[in-house]
């Protein structure tokens, strides 16, 4: 262990890690980053084929975003956001309320997924608050939803291992069972199912729809469930029931947007507009905590009186909007335009799935390969006929990481899943690569 690890160890708690695994395996100290490869401080170079928590879409020290960054800095680099603006989070407003679904014309900042989960929860709820429905209070999600780890979103979130603890403190929320195509109850596939799982949502709503404000949902790919992915005919649905029952349909778009899943928003895979939608990861290209809740024009009136009515959304965060920020999101638009970067993708995305999808056809322990644009998924079984499920304690997605990084491969495991989400520079020497260690790590960890 070097100094350097030493003193991390010394002085910080990392997220989402259990630090007694810290004695054995300290953290690794990244001294730079350049395209899809991270290099520690020793040399040695690692494939960032998870995109640094799903974040980073065009490679680590990219050229022009580090010169929007140095263009802004040297004009503004922070202003409080109640009554000021600036031009970078005007110009990023306006575009991106010219690329996502129909509707969405008003945008809220933040400055991370949670916070933006956080503001579409209280938005709908004072929304129906001020409309003359103070019935409508509670909130629905669906099984395995993840939505970030502050309070009210761990409240729709359904994975025990981040909300378990803090049950006593989260607000009732209806959880209904949601898709599972991998392990189907109605015997079909998600390619050419009618979402026959839909009627436990339905059922739910069309009884409870009196104090039902809004229900929540990522759309199509489940992440931190693993890489879950259901088809478009579940949104569809879900956005005709909501609408009958006014009742706010919540797109957190906050891993699967800006074309993980080869669209730029999921949503559009199935044709539909949320009321609220939340973004954040890619927005920033990695770069900076930013984030956005977008809604329609007719939530937006619910909140537009003056102080005598005090029907504003009082709701702030120190950072909301910050210039360098906005400046970073306004230059990922731009790469996104003008490299094409959307088509681009199709042949890297097909060749995960032609490489990936041979070599888990015959693997006894791959239960299934799943995807959805850039995002790929291995689930690890016991039995790949009965589809049983390793015990959770036994942490096999967790060795198998390992093994990756050793070869120089960083697959961050979901549960029993390893998950590809590579930056969108990957190139195909490196796609290869990246399925071939992971497949190699499998067969290690399972002595094949």
């Amino acid at each position: 262990m070097n100094y350097l690890q030493k003193k991390d160890l010394r002085y910080i708690w990392h997220p989402c890690s259990q630090m007694k695994d810290y004695e054995d395996f300290p953290p690794i100290v990244i001294e730079r980053g350049e395209g899809a490869y991270l290099y520690d401080i020793n040399g040695k170079a690692y494939l960032d084929a998870i995109s640094s928590w799903w974040v980073n879409l065009f490679g680590h020290s990219n050229e022009r975003i580090n010169r929007a960054i140095q263009r802004q800095v040297k004009n503004l680099e922070h202003v409080i956001f109640a009554n000021f603006s600036h031009r970078p989070a005007i110009e990023l407003a306006e575009r991106i309320v010219q690329i996502t679904p129909e509707g969405l014309n008003k945008v809220f900042f933040a400055d991370n997924g949670s916070s933006a989960v956080e503001v579409a929860l209280k938005l709908s709820f004072q929304y129906h608050q001020q409309t003359g429905n103070p019935s409508k209070t509670r909130f629905v999600a669906i099984s395995d939803a993840y939505h970030g780890e502050t309070l009210g979103a761990l409240s729709v979130g359904d994975i025990d291992l981040y909300s378990k603890i803090y049950k006593p403190l989260l607000i009732k929320t209806y959880k209904v069972q949601g898709p599972d195509c991998y392990r189907c109850k109605y015997g079909r596939c998600r390619q050419d199912c009618g979402a026959e799982c839909f009627e436990h949502m339905e059922r739910l709503v069309s009884q409870n729809h009196r104090e039902i404000c809004g229900v929540i949902i990522e759309p199509l790919v489940q992440g931190a469930a693993g890489m879950k992915i259901y088809p478009p005919v579940y949104l569809r649905k879900l956005r005709d029931l909501c609408t009958q029952y006014n009742i706010h349909l919540i797109a957190d778009e906050i891993a699967v947007g800006f074309g993980r899943t080869g669209k730029m928003f999921a949503c559009e895979h199935a044709g539909i507009s949320p009321d609220i939608m939340c973004l954040s990861k890619g927005l920033t290209a990695g770069y900076m905590p930013l984030s956005l809740t977008l809604v329609t024009d007719e939530i937006y009136r619910a909140f537009y009186c003056d102080y005598t009515e005090l029907k504003a959304f009082m709701h702030s965060h120190s950072y909301t909007g910050n210039p360098i920020a906005c400046a970073v999101a306004c230059e990922s638009l731009n790469i996104f335009e003008e490299d094409k970067v959307l088509e681009k993708n199709i042949q890297k995305s097909r060749l995960i799935g032609e490489l990936a999808t041979e070599l888990a056809k015959d693997h006894p322990y791959v239960g299934e390969f799943r995807q959805l644009g850039m995002v790929g998924a291995l689930e690890l079984v016991k039995d790949k006929k009965t589809r049983e499920e390793f015990e959770w304690t036994k942490r096999v997605g967790y060795h198998i990481y390992r093994i990756a990084l050793d070869k120089g491969i960083l697959l961050r495991p979901l549960g029993n899943v390893i998950y590809f989400m590579p930056p969108y520079v990957v190139e195909e020497k490196d796609i290869e690569l990246m399925v071939n260690v992971a497949f190699q790590s499998i067969n290690q960890y399972f002595g094949i």
